[in-house]
């Protein structure tokens, strides 16, 4: 079943207007609309004090069993330090060809690394995690090229360096796969 729309869910406190600054391209890249709404959690069950990160795997599935659902993509937006056991850190992640994703703001800015503050830089960082991670629901893998926004991101340079832009052989593969579910 093909999703009607994509479900952008803010938990926690967030500049004004910082979704909507970004919610256009998603709708042009994936051709759905997308809606915003706000999320409570209580964040403490999933802080890990040994790693004092959260939980990346914990935060997932609790966005996909308690707000997502058959009809939509979900995308849980967070402000906290995300982990997975095998890495250090991440900046989101999603269940491939599922329903949900969660993706975080905290490493995306400038002044995290000791750079000044820059509001464009941080915006388009935000713009191009949310549109690879709801690229992984609809069952996109990392890609090789260099420009595609699922290319693999290890570190806030790998984000700087793409578009915001599925490529042409990551466009087909959804266009594939949305044919395939319908």
């Amino acid at each position: 079943m093909n999703p009607e729309s994509i479900i952008l869910i803010s938990f926690g406190y967030f500049e004004s207007g910082l979704l909507e600054k970004v919610l256009h391209d998603v709708e042009q890249e994936y051709l759905l609309p997308v809606r915003t709404k706000e999320g409570h959690i209580d964040l403490s069950e999933y802080y890990n004090p040994a790693r004092n990160q959260y939980d990346a795997n914990k935060l997932l599935k609790e966005i996909d069993t308690r707000f997502a659902t058959g009809d939509t993509k979900t995308l849980g937006i967070f402000n906290v330090d995300l982990f997975i056991p095998i890495l250090t850190y991440i900046f989101g992640q999603a269940f491939l060809n599922g329903r949900s994703g969660i993706a975080s703001l905290y490493r995306l800015r400038n002044e995290r690394y000791g750079i000044k503050k820059d509001e464009e830089i941080f915006t388009e960082r935000f713009r191009k995690e949310i549109i690879h991670e709801l690229g992984h629901s609809f069952g996109l893998i990392h890609c090789p090229n260099p420009t595609c926004v699922m290319r693999s991101s290890t570190y806030v340079e790998d984000i700087d360096q793409k578009s915001h832009h599925l490529c042409s052989k990551c466009s087909a593969e959804l266009l594939k796969n949305e044919n395939a579910g319908k």
